[in-house]
């Protein structure tokens, strides 16, 4: 049989989930992936993860040793660069759709408030003439 997923549900005060939100925007995860790492690690120690301050947390292991937490790494900065560039793009992006949005929610707006008096259909002109002339504007 395959390793199949399973879903785990459960109740948080607000005042914890907002703390775990905020957990999961500094390292820039999804709460989904905060739940899967503590699980992962969890399970990894037997169930004997203690939750200490950062600044408690002793840094004498190798960033090879697999009992280091949370893991350090070192990222070229090229990598950060294009990381921030990318974020960049991205709101540029958001913040254009949402112009777009707002462009297309006034035209919506307008067209509501013509009359539909003003708006001709074609089919509507070619029964009006009764003949197969074609209808001159002006």
């Amino acid at each position: 049989m395959g390793n199949k997923n399973k879903t785990i549900s459960f109740r948080v005060n607000e005042d914890a989930f907002e703390t775990l939100r905020e957990i999961a925007e500094e390292r820039d995860l999804s709460l989904s992936a905060v739940f899967r790492n503590y699980v992962d690690m969890l399970v990894a120690h037997g169930g004997q993860v203690e939750v200490v301050p950062e600044h408690e947390v002793d840094d004498s292991g190798t960033p090879n040793d697999p009992a280091e937490f949370p893991p350090k790494i070192e990222v070229p900065k090229s990598f950060v660069r294009n990381h921030e560039r990318l974020e960049l793009e991205a709101e540029h992006l958001r913040e254009q759709l949402d112009e777009y949005k707002r462009y297309v929610t006034h035209l919506r707006e307008q067209l509501d408030e013509q009359d539909a008096e003003d708006v001709i259909q074609l089919e509507d002109l070619d029964s009006e003439t009764g003949s197969d002339e074609p209808y001159r504007l002006g």
